[in-house]
């Protein structure tokens, strides 16, 4: 004889959130001014402001998104502005 079976129902999917693509520029603090392009092919990503002319490149892995390419450049321009007053 076999075991009845059972009727429990399978867990729900944990839905996640897209993160955002658009940002606000640290140079001329216009919102959503800078666009992140990752070129997987090169192996680049890049943060280009549309206001202001202002942008950043980085290299990139399979793991890095567009918040972290944007991250890093905010971690970039505090690095500098740190070093700049130390002097």
């Amino acid at each position: 004889m076999g075991k009845r079976k059972s009727r429990a129902k399978p867990a729900p999917k944990k839905r996640m959130d897209k993160l955002d693509t658009v940002f606000s520029c640290p140079f001329c603090n216009h919102g959503t001014s800078v666009e992140c392009r990752i070129d997987m092919k090169h192996l680049i990503g890049e943060a280009i402001c549309s206001i202001c002319g202002e942008s950043f490149s980085t290299t990139v892995t399979a793991l890095t998104e567009a918040i972290d390419v944007y991250s890093e450049w905010i971690d970039e321009c505090e690095r500098v502005n740190n070093v700049e007053d130390d002097e």
